[in-house]
């Protein structure tokens, strides 16, 4: 029995940064290519909300038949702490499900990926939500700065049915040290000599797994490329011909644990076997994904890849948290470690409201409103908001103290289920307007002494001639 597979989605941040304009702030002629780069409210946990939800909807299932969630990243929000339960409540994940967190190496989406469809083979789990997300993050200056980028990939894996199956897997290993970040340190460097590392460890653990691989006679390839330059050998020295993976390498950059899958997940808009290749920390994994007719979700991951807005040198350092402005902050009123943080957990990350049983009336939040607003019962039962609603009225603050940025646009919103709630709006709010399409996205609101604190934003829905339909 082989893990099927029912879905997909993919996921990119907002940003994309030239490797022109990265050189020229050094220095040094030229650069081909850009990176994406996370705006300040965005992260792993968020392009892997974002990719999950994508995949879940594509595969029409609903959040609370999923078994577990497994996902790999190498850069989770706390790097101790509750990371898979906030993603795994923030997706509306039931309580009981279960899963992992895989991290520690670019290794991780590959290995979340052979975990999940493990549980399924062995019947733990009969629908597993697969979740690779990164955001790398280089010294500023070094080589590496330009290409380090940030995606998210998400599989979902069933039982039975589903459009392709996951298939054979072979790994190798050598223990060495390549890449490396320790501990209390926030960027990734390279420690190898590069012709070192080309010739006797890249090429001969990737090249052996993609040999064997290739007795599938895959149609198409993902493949690890972490310098821009080694996918292309690595196609060369083992006939894999122009991997769809390149293409995303041209668009995101180097996106850590998620390029092995995101690489992949493209591609499956088309019968026939691809094969992933991923590689990190000494070690690579082959594993190949027959599709028998184009897998869900898979044609919109190119849309999701080409989107996003470029940005300068000087804007990419603020957004990676690598220039920050001198002064004190303004603390939150209530800090994260709070009671009302704990007893607001679920309704916070789960977008959840309060349901009036006399009169249906939706009270937001319901942990400020124990009454209903429109008749006074006390019963209210806790229900998930709508994603979508309307622009109510709005206002656009231009003198927000830091950790927030001005202009911060607010708006009051009316959703699709009838409940009225004010949120924080993404971007600068230059097209805002009542009446106006949002939806609903998870984002990152700030960080309140040293803690990530999450909660959903309304993003504007462009209309059908922005996206040239």
């Amino acid at each position: 029995m082989n893990a099927r597979l029912a879905a997909v989605g993919g996921a990119a941040p907002t940003h994309r940064l030239p490797a022109a304009a990265v050189g020229k702030a050094w220095g040094r002629g030229g650069g081909r290519g850009q990176a994406a780069v996370c705006a300040p409210d965005e992260d792993t946990l968020t392009l892997a909300w974002e990719a999950g939800t994508r995949a879940l909807d594509a595969a029409g299932i609903e959040p609370a038949a999923v078994d577990g969630l497994w996902w790999g990243t190498t850069r989770p929000p706390f790097a101790e702490g509750p990371s898979h339960a906030f993603l795994a409540g923030a997706l509306g994940l039931a309580a009981e499900s279960g899963g992992a967190l895989s991290s520690g190496s670019t290794h991780a989406g590959i290995d979340a990926l052979a975990a999940a469809s493990d549980a399924i083979v062995a019947g733990s789990a009969r629908v597993a939500l697969v979740i690779a997300s990164d955001a790398l993050r280089a010294g500023v200056g070094t080589a590496a700065e330009a290409r380090c980028g940030a995606g998210a990939a998400a599989l979902v894996l069933t039982a039975d049915g589903g459009a392709a199956s996951i298939g054979a897997r072979i790994t190798r290993h050598l223990p060495v040290v390549d890449r490396y970040r320790g501990d209390a340190e926030s960027d990734t460097r390279d420690l190898y000599d590069g012709r070192l590392f080309r010739e006797e460890i890249f090429l001969p653990l990737t090249s052996g797994v993609v040999e064997q691989l290739n007795a599938l006679d895959p149609r198409a390839w993902s493949l690890p490329d972490p310098d821009g330059r080694l996918g292309g050998t690595l196609a060369k020295q083992t006939g894999a011909g122009a991997p769809p993976s390149a293409e995303v390498y041209g668009e995101l950059g180097d996106t850590g644990a998620a390029a092995a899958l995101l690489g992949a997940v493209g591609a499956l808009d088309a019968a026939g076997t691809v094969g992933i290749v991923g590689y990190g920390g000494g070690r690579a994994t082959a594993i190949a994904i027959h599709a028998d007719r184009p897998v869900p979700g898979a044609t919109a991951v190119a849309r999701a890849i080409s989107e996003g807005e470029e940005i300068g040198y000087t804007e990419a350092l603020r957004a990676r948290g690598q220039l920050v402005a001198s002064g004190e902050t303004i603390p939150m009123g209530v800090p994260p470690e709070s009671a009302m943080f704990v007893r607001g957990a679920e309704e916070m990350l789960g977008l959840l409201g309060g349901r009036c049983v006399d009169c249906g009336t939706i009270s937001t939040p319901p942990s400020i409103h124990p009454h209903c607003i429109a008749c006074g019962g006390p019963k209210l039962e806790p229900v998930a908001l709508a994603r979508q609603g309307t622009v109510h009225t709005y206002v656009v603050n231009h003198t927000m103290p830091a950790p927030f940025v001005a202009p911060l646009p607010l708006a009051v919103l009316d959703l699709d289920d009838g409940a009225r709630l004010m949120l924080q709006v993404v971007g600068k709010g230059e097209q805002l307007a009542i009446g106006a399409k949002m939806r609903l996205v998870l984002r990152r609101y700030a960080y309140e002494r040293g803690v990530p604190v999450y909660g959903f934003k309304a993003k504007q829905v462009p209309s059908a001639a922005e996206v040239g339909q």
